[in-house]
């Protein structure tokens, strides 16, 4: 018999859990859709498979990284393991040369390694950039009094790795079936190390030391991100080893530069919020231009970009107003480059 108070207790629980649902939706919508990979058509079958995938994976980073006291950094280094998951494990393309009936290694193909240059650096950073840590960091803006703490219990965080773990299997198989390709031994072996290696890293790296200086304002941060976004996806259109050799420079660059603001005494949760805008705001002009994987652009497709855009420019309205309203009642504005959270007892 439900007691006089079970409708309290159940809306409770879905309120705490808003964050996480969001975050499951919002990794999907970002990674593929806002982008334009997928035509709208292709939506009622690709969303139910990818979302899976990317909203289990973006979540899982974000919950053990706080369960374990740590914060952005460790994110980060997750979001690349979580691409060579999907592109190395799932669906294979770091290795099929002739993904989806196109070369995409080209001239930088290292036939050594069965890789591409350009292919490799720049898969790893949109999936450790765009798919998981943008989402992360706008759901993290919406909820700021909750923003270093878990959101899920052991049994949440349990379904939600059973949820990844079938999300991956679906693609891996779905991948086999567009594409029958499979990878070499080796390659699985070494895409698999490198996982292990990345997550071992992100865990056990010491924090960084503060430094002496202080971080440009949040609106500037902003727009140096918009226009890495943007120096990113023009490196792909370079001839040859000019494209590898730019996106190379452009990570490298927005690393050191990012890594160094981030370390100085005012950085904040606005800063880390302004580099999420601006990097989803890239997503969400680089989608006019992009062809679905299926054909031509349609009519529908340009719609379906616009209302995503649009969408975007209201969620980052909304994370900017959330933050800035709890910025008065916060002890500090900041967040310490890897913050302590302590886990849930549940």
């Amino acid at each position: 018999m439900s007691g006089p108070n079970t409708g309290g207790i159940r809306l409770r629980r879905s309120r705490r859990a808003a964050p996480a649902i969001a975050l499951f939706l919002l990794a999907p919508t970002v990674g593929e859709l806002l982008l334009g990979n997928l035509a709208y058509t292709q939506l009622p079958f690709f969303l139910p498979i990818l979302a899976p995938m990317y909203g289990g994976g973006a979540l899982l980073i974000r919950e053990v990284t706080r369960r374990a006291g740590r914060g952005p950094t460790t994110m980060l280094i997750l979001g690349v393991a979580y691409g060579l998951v999907e592109e190395g494990l799932a669906d294979q393309m770091l290795f099929n040369r002739y993904y989806a009936g196109h070369d995409e290694m080209g001239d930088t193909y290292i036939p050594v390694l069965g890789m591409g240059g350009w292919l490799t650096l720049g898969v790893l950073t949109m999936h450790a950039v765009w798919s998981t840590n943008v989402g992360i960091a706008l759901v993290e803006a919406f909820v700021p009094d909750r923003a270093e703490t878990p959101w899920l219990g052991r049994t949440g965080l349990s379904v939600t790795a059973v949820i990844f773990a079938t999300g991956s299997a679906l693609v891996a198989w779905g991948g086999y079936q567009d594409e029958r390709f499979l990878a070499a031994p080796v390659q699985l072996l070494g895409t698999a190390a490198a996982i292990v290696a990345l997550v071992i890293v992100a865990f056990r790296r010491p924090p960084a030391s503060r430094l002496a200086g202080i971080a440009p304002k949040p609106w500037i941060v902003g727009v140096v991100a918009f226009v890495a976004g943007g120096a990113f996806s023009c490196t792909a259109d370079l001839p040859g080893w000019w494209s590898a050799a730019a996106v190379a420079v452009v990570i490298a660059v927005t690393i050191i530069v990012v890594g160094r603001w981030s370390r100085q005494r005012n950085w904040s949760r606005a800063h880390r919020l302004a580099l999420a805008t601006g990097a989803v705001l890239t997503y969400a002009w680089m989608g006019f231009g992009m062809q679905p994987e299926s054909g031509p652009k349609t009519t529908g497709d340009y719609v379906m970009n616009v209302v995503l855009a649009s969408g975007t420019v209201a969620l980052v309205v909304f994370a900017a107003r959330r933050l800035h309203a709890f910025r008065p009642a916060a002890s500090t504005a900041g967040e310490r480059f890897e913050p302590a959270a302590q886990p849930p007892s549940g």
